[in-house]
């Protein structure tokens, strides 16, 4: 089976290889850079436009399906900056495409405050940290978690969430 990801970041790719991996054999990923068609910092349903959007793009008929990841920020009243970090992601296989969740966090209050005024997080992150493609390693998620949670993780489990359907297609009707 061939598995196209939407983008080239390593840690993205490693995610839905990983993801992929879980419920099938001879899984071959393989990855290229595509347009979002969002900005370089979503926030709400332009994340999961985003995800659709790299899905789509980087669909090819000799793929089985194509996948595009997407962060963004999701407004949330409930929390410390009213804005909770969601990684989407999408699974297209030329037809139809189903959509999965990571799990959320929340990036502290100075970072949002930058972010609001127009910053993207990652460089918002990588002044932060110190760490340069921060995006392209642990992530921002890596450095918050003190190195339990990274980015990879994120990716693999909203693409699991994503494959639910494609994995039981007799109760989704696919």
């Amino acid at each position: 089976m061939k598995v196209m990801v939407g983008t080239k970041n390593p840690v993205k790719v490693m995610g839905v290889r990983r993801a992929f991996s879980r419920y099938f054999d001879d899984v071959e990923v393989l990855s290229k850079d595509v347009a979002s068609g969002v900005g370089e910092q979503p926030f709400n349903q332009q994340t999961v436009t985003g995800a659709v959007n790299r899905a789509k793009n980087a669909y090819s008929e000799d793929c089985s399906f194509s996948v595009g990841i997407e962060a963004g920020l999701f407004s949330c009243s409930s929390t410390i900056t009213g804005y909770i970090d969601f990684q989407v992601a999408c699974i297209f296989d030329g037809k139809r495409y189903t959509i999965g969740f990571g799990p959320g966090f929340e990036y502290p209050p100075a970072v949002v405050a930058l972010v609001l005024e127009g910053r993207a997080v990652g460089s918002v992150m990588e002044e932060l940290t110190g760490m340069k493609e921060l995006g392209r390693k642990k992530g921002a998620i890596g450095y918050l978690s003190k190195d339990v949670i990274k980015r990879e993780d994120l990716t693999e489990i909203a693409v699991t969430m994503a494959l639910i359907p494609w994995i039981n297609r007799d109760i989704y009707g696919l």
